[in-house]
C-alpha cells in the first residue's frame, strides 16, 4: 500500500487516518496490490482449473479434487480481494474492471466444463450465465442514473452457485450427490429472483433518474424564461 502524499492528509505530512482517505489518495494505490493480486491470482486459476478439469476424460475422481481446490482458492480469493480492497483503500481502475470479470470467469467456467462433461443440465448452465450476462448489461444501461448496490440476497446467490458448482466438481454419490442436486436447485431458484429483483431496481432507478433529468430541464427553462423577462 503506497503512502499518502502530505496533499492527502491536509498539508501536515501525516498519512490520514485509514478508512477516510479521499479520492486522491485512493488513486495512489499501486497496481501491485494485494487485492489485484488475488485478482490476478484468480484469473490465473480459471484455465488452471480447466485443465485439471479435463484431465483423463474429464471423469477421474483424483483430478477432480485437484480441480476443486483450484476452483475453491479461486472462489475464496473472491471473498478476500474486494474486502481488503475497501478496507484498506486499494481500490484501482484495474480492480474495478478485473475483479467482476474473475468472479464470472470462474463461474462460467465451472459451469460450461459440468455441462459440456454431462454432469450438469445446459438448461442451468443457460439460465445462470444468462442471468450474470444480463444484469451486467442492466448495469452499464442504468449506470448514468446510479449504482446498483450488491444485495444480501446477491451475497446468497454467489455463494450457492459457488457451493452447488464446487459439489458437482467432486466427484459425489449416494446422500451427497442428491445434496448437491438441491443445493444447486436453491442456487438456481436465487439466481432468478434476486435477477428478477435486480430489473426491478433498475426500472425504478432509471424512471428516478430521467424524473429528475426532466425536473433540473424545467427548472432551468424557467429560470432562463424569468431572466429574459426581467431584462425587457
Amino acid at each position: 500500500m503506497t503512502g499518502v502524499p502530505a496533499s492527502a492528509s491536509g498539508g501536515t505530512g501525516r498519512p490520514a487516518p485509514r478508512g477516510k482517505l479521499g479520492a486522491a489518495a485512493v488513486n495512489q494505490a499501486s497496481l501491485w496490490n494485494i487485492a489485484n493480486i488475488l485478482t490476478m491470482v484468480r484469473l490465473v486459476l480459471v484455465p488452471g482449473f480447466v485443465v485439471l478439469l479435463f484431465q483423463d476424460g474429464g471423469h477421474d475422481p483424483a483430478w477432480r479434487a485437484w480441480a476443486w481446490a483450484a476452483f475453491a482458492v479461486a472462489m475464496i480469493t473472491d471473498v478476500f480481494d474486494g474486502h481488503l480492497a475497501r478496507t484498506y483503500n486499494l481500490v484501482t481502475d484495474f480492480g474495478k474492471i478485473a475483479d467482476p470479470i474473475a468472479d464470472k470467469a470462474i463461474m462460467a467456467a465451472g459451469l460450461i466444463s459440468l455441462s459440456y462433461l454431462g454432469d450438469l443440465p445446459w438448461w442451468v448452465t443457460a439460465v445462470i450465465l444468462a442471468r450474470e450476462l444480463g444484469i451486467t448489461l442492466m448495469r452499464f444501461w442504468v449506470i448514468r442514473h446510479g449504482v446498483i448496490p450488491a444485495s444480501r440476497g446477491g451475497k446468497m446467490k454467489t455463494l450457492a452457485q459457488g457451493t452447488a458448482v464446487g459439489m458437482y466438481v467432486l466427484m459425489l454419490t449416494g446422500p451427497l450427490a442428491t445434496l448437491r442436486w438441491w443445493v444447486m436447485a436453491i442456487a438456481v431458484v436465487l439466481t432468478v429472483v434476486t435477477g428478477l429483483d435486480y430489473v426491478r431496481q433498475a426500472v425504478v432507478l432509471r424512471r428516478k433518474g430521467l424524473a429528475e433529468e426532466r425536473a433540473a430541464k424545467a427548472a432551468e427553462t424557467a429560470g432562463t424564461t424569468g431572466a429574459g423577462a426581467e431584462s425587457r
